[in-house]
């Protein structure tokens, strides 16, 4: 019985509005994202570095340009459709990227708000925890997780609370008007 052999990280990066990002995938989907922080050739090096195994590939990524660009000029996106490599569903961290990931583009919801989607209303520090660990930002946005009285919290990715603050702004000025109730 022959196994299948495992298919090769791949990686790439590219140029937005905001300056480079990177990305590494495998089977599974995406298992890095990299917000515009870094020289192109830094961030490429990085990655190559960080995921030794990886081949440079730009064709997995042909779905994911263009709407980081999108994002990065402004225009509202959508990242659902995005395949991701995340822990299983039944684990807390699971959990929470999954209730993240369903955040819309425009709107931000409090750690302890997160806690609540998942049955866990004890669990905000753990939400945050589990946030923090999220090497696909933006993807899984948890950018637009902030503390209940509005504060920005943490943000552990490249550009820290800086560009957290800057994506929140962008959004919400760029968020479509909400749908009336024609009823």
């Amino acid at each position: 019985m022959s196994q299948k052999k495992p298919q090769p990280l791949v990686y790439s990066v590219w140029a937005t509005a905001w300056g480079p990002v990177g990305a590494v995938a495998g089977e599974r989907g995406l298992c890095r994202f990299v917000l515009p922080h870094y020289p192109l050739r830094d961030l490429e090096q990085l990655l190559a570095w960080e995921h030794k195994a990886a081949v440079r590939d730009d064709a997995p990524f042909a779905e994911l340009v263009p709407l980081t660009r999108d994002y990065f000029n402004g225009q509202v996106v959508d990242f659902t459709s995005v395949a991701c490599d995340m822990p299983p569903e039944g684990s807390f961290s699971g959990l929470v990227l999954r209730a993240c990931r369903q955040i819309p583009y425009g709107q931000t919801l409090g750690y302890l708000g997160l806690a609540k989607q998942i049955g866990r209303d004890d669990a905000a520090r753990a939400v945050a925890t589990a946030l923090s660990k999220n090497n696909i930002p933006l993807i899984i946005p948890c950018h637009r997780v902030i503390y209940s009285g509005g504060g920005m919290g943490g943000f552990t990715a490249e550009g820290g609370t800086q560009l957290k603050r800057r994506m929140i702004e962008m959004e919400k000025k760029n968020r479509p008007p909400a749908k009336e109730d024609k009823s």
